[in-house]
């Protein structure tokens, strides 16, 4: 019988903290449990600390959940609520990511204030972006665009768009929609011309292998579908060696039994890509993301990636 309260660590964001939210009223209302059964521990990672350079700078992926895992190794935490997107492929021994939350929308969202869509920006317009990703397919869309390193909270990016630093960014709408901020979005992207950062909109649980308490614990409000779908992105992710350094996009979607995904590489200056799709079976989610990397990885060969690091 669980007497002390479960300790859910969190970076302490706004939006994280709305994500560890999200996760302990799923448990209460999925085991009955009362608010105080669960302690959200705040950590400041790397990542929070140093805002003033790309995250491709200081270390890409694992500079929001360092310091989150240490924890849950030493026994300080049960489990981290994380954005999967922000999650490194290869985690510390003894961890792994035990259930996803319901995906929220995987799309990218368009702030814009001189004009709502990409597209109609004035010409030699700035856009703000902290991901190379979106910085790639901006370049690719709009040549003529000046794409600047645009870090910080989803209110200090909104902020300096006021100030008219940019003329627009690109935020992930899940996070926006979890804050309650979807009244700034002048566009949305679709995500077969502008796909997403695999894992985006999705919510993962990381916690210690073979801690059947925890497991027990979280099975009830782990998402099935959206487990395969990110599995499946995330072996993309792995197969291309892929981080905060590398222009990889990509999404899954399950239809019934099946699984089908879109992925693509994009050089940072956004002039020379390769593209996938593929489909199969749910069962075989990652071996399809796995496949799906190493068939577009032989495609663009050793010297499309030369130039990435």
């Amino acid at each position: 019988m669980q007497t002390k309260p479960f300790r859910i660590g969190t970076r302490g964001s706004p939006l994280a903290l709305a994500q560890a939210h999200e996760a302990r009223d799923r448990l209460m209302a999925a085991h009955h449990l009362p608010e105080e059964m669960f302690e959200i521990v705040v950590l400041t990672t790397k990542g929070d600390r140093i805002t003033d350079r790309s995250l491709s700078e200081i270390g890409g992926k694992g500079l929001f959940t360092e310091e989150l895992e240490q924890k849950l190794v030493a026994g300080e935490l049960d489990f981290a609520v994380h954005s999967a997107k922000d999650m490194p492929t290869n985690l510390p021994d003894g961890l792994h990511l035990s259930a996803y939350l319901p995906r929220e929308d995987i799309r990218d969202a368009v702030i814009g204030r001189t004009a709502p869509k990409l597209i109609d920006l004035p010409h030699g317009a700035t856009v703000g972006s902290s991901s190379l990703r979106r910085q790639a397919l901006i370049r690719r869309m709009r040549p003529d665009i000046n794409v600047i390193t645009f870090r910080g909270l989803v209110e200090t990016r909104l902020r300096k768009l006021e100030e008219g630093q940019v003329d627009a960014t690109l935020l992930a709408l899940a996070g926006l929609k979890r804050l309650g901020k979807v009244e700034v979005i002048t566009d949305i992207l679709d995500p077969d011309t502008f796909p997403p950062a695999p894992a985006q909109g999705a919510i993962c649980i990381e916690s210690r292998i073979g801690d059947n308490r925890i497991d027990d614990l979280l099975a009830p409000i782990n998402d099935a579908a959206t487990f395969d779908t990110v599995s499946c992105e995330r072996a993309f992710l792995a197969a291309l060696d892929g981080s905060c350094r590398t222009p990889i996009g990509g999404y899954a979607v399950c239809e019934g039994d099946l699984i089908r995904f879109s992925g693509l590489i994009i050089t940072p200056d956004g002039r020379s890509q390769h593209a996938v799709t593929t489909d199969g079976h749910r069962r075989d989610a990652a071996a399809l993301g796995t496949r799906a990397g190493q068939e577009v990885r032989a495609r663009a060969g050793s010297a499309f990636f030369d130039d990435w690091h």
